[in-house]
């Protein structure tokens, strides 16, 4: 490569580590204990290892053996690019071990292609090989499943346009850099492809860093608040304007940035209050079997856009399932609390609420109250 372009292309490189760090301490910052933070601040490190080792001078000049364990980093960054796009739109998302099981085996294929291997029967060196372009691929089809799912269900405006953003420009990026390394010489990058390698990942640092510093952390990521019930929720225009106050803090004790103060509801948003609490507490829409956003909304007669921002913003919950299953689970506890309907079946009560299985409702129970509906019901009976 020509001295002007190597410089051009350590610019580039030098650019995409900064903003990726800037990246992760915005949100190391406000959200440490957060796993979509901490898979942004493991993943950014990985980057940055990739971003120096995939250099053409690097790579063409330092032996092979010494880039292995930085190539084992490169092709497990695609294992936590999906960890990283699961944590950030799946709020319920925790880490598990085999999350680690599944990155070391990534490091691994990318550490064993080069020369540890190179007396191996040649069918090893063909499946490594085969492995070493197969990883990213799988990563960035695992990564397009995770910002797909539950898309609709999403509440949060500003997270469904980064879901467009992640899905566009870190899917895209994996796959045009793997048709440029399989179109590589042994795999190496040099001059355009190297440019390009290096803007595009330019691009994505720009747009993701541009993103956390414009929106509020609080859009993005759980807040430090406590969702609203539904028995928050609001008949009348008056309790409705309470709900636009200060959140009530949980007891977790970061030091985290609250949301702006929403503006009064309006007379129009008083009427979707009042009509969407008819709707549900007196008609008990929720259970409707696969109720969706878009149904809920042609009900009410409003845009679907409307219903999902006075769902998330005036209520206070983030995913239109998890808001129709609360109430579901509101009107289980109720009916397994009762003394009068001791005898009714735990499936009846599962079934009538809007649940379609006995196996997803006590699943939700027991992650909302602790304990399963059988002892609930034996436990608030006794009580009573």
């Amino acid at each position: 490569m020509p001295e002007p372009l190597v410089l051009v292309d350590a610019a580039l490189r030098g650019m995409v580590v900064a903003l990726l760090l800037l990246a992760a301490g915005l949100m190391l910052r406000d959200r440490p204990r957060l796993p979509a933070a901490q898979a942004g601040g493991l993943l950014t490190l990985g980057l940055v290892v990739q971003v120096f080792s995939s250099m053409p001078t690097f790579e063409q000049q330092v032996l092979c053996t010494a880039q292995s364990p930085l190539v084992g980093i490169s092709v497990a960054n695609a294992i936590l690019f999906w960890l990283f796009v699961r944590s950030l739109f799946d709020d319920d998302f925790r880490w598990r071990p085999w999350h680690a099981v599944v990155w070391a085996l990534a490091f691994a294929v990318g550490l064993l292609n080069c020369d540890f291997v190179t007396g191996a029967p040649p069918w090893i060196m063909v499946m490594l090989r085969v492995l070493l372009r197969a990883i990213p691929l799988a990563g960035a089809l695992l990564a397009i499943h995770a910002a797909v799912r539950h898309w609709r269900d999403d509440l949060v405006d500003a997270r469904r346009r980064l879901r467009f953003f992640v899905l566009v420009t870190g899917v895209a990026y994996t796959l045009v850099q793997l048709g440029l390394r399989l179109s590589a010489p042994q795999g190496r990058l040099s001059g355009g492809a190297a440019l390009f390698d290096a803007a595009g990942l330019l691009v994505i640092a720009v747009g993701i860093a541009w993103r956390l510093l414009r929106l509020a952390s609080t859009e993005l990521f759980p807040a430090a608040t406590k969702s609203l019930t539904p028995a928050d929720e609001a008949p009348s225009p008056a309790p409705l304007a309470e709900l636009a106050g200060p959140p009530r803090l949980s007891p977790l004790p970061l030091p985290l940035p609250l949301p702006e103060p929403l503006p009064p509801p309006d007379a129009a948003e008083n009427r979707l209050g009042s009509a969407l609490h008819k709707l549900m507490q007196h008609d008990r829409a929720y259970r409707s079997e696969n109720l969706t956003v878009a149904a809920l909304a042609a009900m009410l007669s409003v845009p679907e856009y409307r219903l999902r921002r006075h769902i998330n913003q005036r209520l206070g919950h983030r995913n239109f399932s998890a808001y129709i299953n609360g109430l579901r689970l509101d009107e289980a506890k109720a009916a397994l609390a009762d003394p009068a309907l001791r005898d009714l079946p735990v499936l009846t009560i599962a079934l009538t609420a809007g649940f379609q299985s006995i196996g997803p409702f006590n699943r939700a129970f027991k992650a909302v109250t602790g304990s399963t509906p059988t002892e609930f019901r034996k436990k608030n009976i006794a009580d009573s």
